[in-house]
């Protein structure tokens, strides 16, 4: 298995540090809203990364952190009257039921940056120790002059640490533009007042900076060096070099992490989704037209690193890819029941053929675009056979079990099967036929009478997507 590794550039193979343990952090949401497609896109992608190394036999620990303090946070419950822990308690739990529906459940441990002050604060006081970190009248700063790495994960110097995208700590007694907060100070040192929150340390009363949290998080749950750090790519610089620094001056121990894997972005015309340009869709508003394994699908039909530019086009071609094979499950959850005996002694060979193909394409970096082509093949040769009456009870059972096995690291096949009634689906393979015979005619009479039915049909790249027409839209939230 080889990995693409952000920190060298180069696909490298995949050692880990103990045997078959895998430590793996990704980084989770700051819960001030709702989450949007781009969030679902890192956290199904690395879902299905870590189900793929459990899958070849390795014994994933997998960490998310959970920022639930942070200016973001409390400028929300300013702007709506609440406190700061009523934002967080109700954005998070909104999270945690979308990562349910988008069946996301390799996760071990959700940790919350409020449940780990202690550990934050023994950090930090490991840091001004060793001389990284300093004191000045707004908090506690890391010195990035002092690490001599710093900069390294995205290929930057010191002294390019100003021009980061995001959260720019603001202190006009800081030493160095890219210096940032490990612990920002209650005014005078005092419990905050206004709803802001805060924590006695040895400093006096405050709160904890942004980046501070996942290494006190991650050393606590997988030590002070582990396999696999993940994210989206905005969170290269300055986060995720941010984390760098501070764990490996605090340890001593380099590499702090062995592979960074970086996910790309969702663009929606051409631009990128995100909370700041409110151009986002949710997932819940998502979630409320098309099935959740859908957009898996669309997520994983993308080789990770790459943008996704999100179209109505791309999800209905998606949703057209998961009605192929949960009809193809249908079909074969039929002959495992009725029918012939013994047919088809190819099947057997043909599973261990494209499990070696699939798992392949996954060696390479997790490209599951390939790894999805491997699985349509081994659809379209079960389709073949069926259509043949070629395929008996057990090769069925045993097809059922491949998909179910692969469908175990890729989660695109729905738990209840299709909800197209038997008479819909026997009128679109009718009008498929009629289509390859060009009897264009004959073929939109058939699109009316699935229309009369209260079904609505669209030609994609993967076949045909069969819809129940009810009338709905997904709102954007746009300027």
């Amino acid at each position: 298995m080889k990995i693409l590794n952000t920190l060298t550039g180069q696909k490298e193979e995949f050692l880990p540090i103990n045997g078959k343990n895998v430590g793996m952090f990704v980084c989770g949401p700051t819960v001030y809203d709702s989450s949007h497609i781009g969030h679902a896109r890192t956290y199904i992608i690395f879902d299905v990364i870590a189900k793929y190394l459990r899958h070849k036999g390795y014994k994933v620990n997998f960490v998310m952190n959970i920022t639930d303090i942070d200016d973001k946070i409390i400028d929300r419950a300013k702007e709506q009257n609440k406190t700061w822990g009523e934002i967080a308690e109700f954005y998070e739990k909104e999270f945690m039921e979308d990562i349910e529906s988008l069946g996301i459940n390799s996760i071990n441990e959700f940790a919350k940056a409020t449940s780990h002050i202690d550990e934050i604060i023994k950090q930090i006081k490991t840091l001004l120790k060793r001389g990284y970190a300093y004191q000045n009248e707004d908090g506690i700063y890391f010195d990035i002059s002092k690490f001599k790495d710093y900069g390294k994960l995205a290929g930057r110097t010191a002294g390019q640490a100003e021009d980061a995208v995001s959260r720019i700590d603001e202190s006009i007694d800081k030493r160095n533009k890219g210096d940032f907060a490990l612990w920002k100070f209650s005014k005078k040192g005092l419990p905050a007042q206004a709803g802001e929150p805060d924590w006695n340390s040895p400093w006096g009363f405050g709160r904890p900076g942004w980046h501070i949290e996942d290494t006190a998080i991650s050393e606590k749950y997988l030590g002070r060096q582990y396999e696999i750090h993940c994210g989206a790519q905005d969170l290269i610089f300055p986060h995720h070099e941010a984390e760098i620094a501070q764990q490996e001056a605090a340890s001593g121990k380099k590499p702090f992490v062995k592979y960074w894997l970086h996910s790309g972005f969702v663009t929606i015309n051409g631009r990128k989704m995100s909370k700041s340009l409110k151009n986002f869709i949710t997932i819940r508003d998502i979630l409320k037209e098309y099935p959740a394994e859908a957009l898996r699908f669309m997520v994983i039909s993308a080789y990770y690193r790459s943008p996704i530019d999100y179209k109505d086009d791309l999800i209905k071609q998606s949703e057209a890819a998961v009605q192929r094979i949960s009809g193809l499950i249908d079909k074969l959850k039929l002959i495992s029941k009725s029918g012939p005996k013994e047919k088809n002694h190819k099947v057997d060979e043909i599973i261990k053929n494209v499990k070696s193909e699939f798992e392949s394409k996954m060696d390479d970096d997790f490209n599951t675009p390939e790894a999805l082509a491997v699985f349509f093949n081994f659809i379209r040769i079960i389709n073949a056979f069926i259509d043949e009456d070629s395929l008996d009870r057990k090769s069925a059972d045993r097809a059922i079990k491949f998909l179910e096995e692969i469908n175990a690291v890729l989660g695109i096949i729905p738990k209840s099967g299709t909800d197209i009634p038997k008479e819909i689906f026997e009128l679109v393979q009718k009008r498929e036929d009629l289509r390859k015979q060009k009897k264009w005619p004959e073929a939109d009479e058939i699109r009316n009478q699935i229309a009369s039915g209260g079904y609505l049909i669209e030609d994609t790249l993967y076949g045909s997507l069969i819809k129940k027409l009810i009338p709905q839209s997904i709102p954007r939230r746009q300027l």
